[in-house]
């Protein structure tokens, strides 16, 4: 076999860092986009940021985008207590004993954001220290602090111990919830008739009972504060024409510093490092505007095509995918995909993520096509007026869309669309006919 040296001219593509960089931009929020450049500032000498706001012109901003009862947690100091700890304060004011005050730490401490005791170990230290006897009597204790409930190890523990402290003489649904809750959590409800040898009108009293329960004695115990979004794209409606801006006007202004400027024009090795991070700063100001021309021209697209959408919401949302908008502005269908990425669009109705606004289509009877949308509402608004008693199982709701409305679509569809709703199936949708 013989040895040659060939030469051979091929071209291939390489994503440099500057292209890199320009795509992560498109995928930022106005938000993102914002630490992105200040942390560019800490890496270029040659960025300088001028802050466009102070901080009364932010708060007005805000004040005027949100309202004034909706004011956002980054301009004010966080005040959310710790529920847990004043659960153990009370504790302690009630239970001076100090080992108590220890058992009652740990199964506070070990609540989760519901009130339910779900992390005691066995083979833990604590159990050498606290036997079952011990770890009931806490509960007992914790109780007379919190709400009824807390401390259950489950939910029927919960409900069980709020009837036992709030409702002792009902001893029919304590049976219920003891022996048949699985069956009452699947609307069962000729068994559970037929198990407790009771007639259908006891069930329903007993069902209606026990929804007056609280499944979650202790949801106010969760530390989450309330988060808000900052739209990237605010749509308003002015002399009847929709108009649209970009919520970025607290960006701060990326200026060039002077002082390193006539360093450029040297030839020494500090001037090749002073050469790259210009034109770093240049790629960057190249990017951040070429991301808000893309913005632009993909949300004028959505003016046009989803009018109606922004005029009556949701159930108005024509079909509209991401190769359209890009065919329309003549941009590739990735780009499109990656600026309406982690966007936000407020609207008369509410904000919402960008790419709500696209939705694949399905076919009607006359030719025309519906959002998957528009049909999701569509199907709410049905199981909402079906018979409570005989309600519609996903095959006579295809049946229904595809005679009366027109709309093809399968049993499969519908039991797909449903479960994103949090729609049950039939059978738990069913109420009791007495």
């Amino acid at each position: 076999m013989a040895l040659v040296l060939q030469q051979r001219q091929e071209q291939s593509l390489l994503m440099t860092l500057e292209l890199r960089q320009a795509i992560e931009l498109l995928q930022y929020s106005t938000y993102e986009l914002e630490q992105f450049i200040r942390q560019q500032e800490l890496e270029n000498p040659l960025i300088e940021l001028k802050e466009k706001n102070t901080y009364e012109e932010r708060l007005n901003q805000r004040s005027s985008s949100f309202g004034s009862s909706e004011m956002p947690d980054d301009l004010f100091p966080c005040t959310d207590r710790n529920m847990r700890d004043t659960l153990f304060e009370d504790a302690k004011f009630l239970y001076p004993d100090e080992h108590t005050q220890k058992l009652l730490n740990y199964l506070i401490y070990n609540l989760d954001d519901n009130g339910y005791l779900r992390v005691l170990d066995r083979d833990s230290a604590f159990y050498l220290e606290f036997d079952e006897d011990a770890i009931n009597k806490g509960i007992l204790l914790l109780q007379q602090v919190g709400p009824v409930g807390i401390g259950a190890r489950n939910l029927e523990e919960c409900l069980l111990l709020q009837i036992t402290f709030i409702y002792p003489d009902n001893r029919l649904a304590a049976h219920l919830i003891e022996h048949h809750l699985n069956l009452l959590a699947d609307h069962k409800w000729n068994e559970i008739a037929l198990q407790m040898n009771i007639e259908m009108k006891v069930v329903k009293n007993l069902y209606d009972f026990i929804q007056t329960l609280n499944p979650r004695p202790c949801s106010f115990i969760s530390n989450s504060s309330t988060e808000y979004l900052t739209p990237d794209i605010i749509v308003e409606s002015k002399d009847d024409k929709l108009v649209f801006h970009l919520n970025d006007g607290y960006l701060p202004t990326i200026q060039i510093t002077a002082n390193y400027s006539q360093q450029l024009q040297s030839k020494s090795d500090v001037s090749k490092y002073i050469q790259t991070q210009y034109k770093n700063v240049q790629w960057l100001l190249s990017s951040i505007e070429q991301r808000r021309n893309t913005i632009i021209k993909i949300v004028q697209v959505l003016l046009e095509k989803q009018q109606s959408f922004f005029v009556d919401g949701f159930p108005s949302l024509k079909p509209l995918t991401l190769k359209e908008v890009a065919d329309e502005i003549e941009m590739h269908e990735s780009t499109v995909s990656r600026a309406t990425s982690n966007k936000v669009i407020q609207t008369a109705f509410g904000s919402f993520e960008l790419r709500l606004l696209f939705t694949s289509k399905l076919e009607s009877a006359d030719g025309t096509s519906i959002s998957q949308t528009a049909v999701k509402t569509l199907l709410e608004n049905f199981v909402a007026q079906e018979n409570k008693f005989k309600p519609y199982s996903d095959q006579k709701i295809a049946e229904y869309f595809n005679s009366e409305k027109g709309i093809t679509i399968s049993r499969r569809t519908i039991s797909k669309y449903r479960e994103e709703l949090n729609i049950p199936s039939s059978s738990k949708r069913k109420d009791i006919q007495v």
